[in-house]
């Protein structure tokens, strides 16, 4: 849930980026995607993490 939740949160944040940038529908696009994927990334690495130091 954590990873989800991550992917959704980068995905907005680049496409806003994207568009403060002046971008169009593609470079929005790929800010949302590049963003989701770099935020779904870091949100497995903490549940992964996460869910060893729980299970001592």
């Amino acid at each position: 849930m954590i990873a989800i939740g991550l992917a959704l949160i980068g995905a907005i944040i680049g496409g806003l980026t994207a568009r403060k940038r002046g971008g169009n529908r593609k470079d929005i696009a790929q800010y949302a995607t590049g963003y989701g994927f770099a935020f779904l990334i870091v949100g497995m690495i903490a549940t992964v993490l996460l869910d060893r130091a729980l299970s001592l």
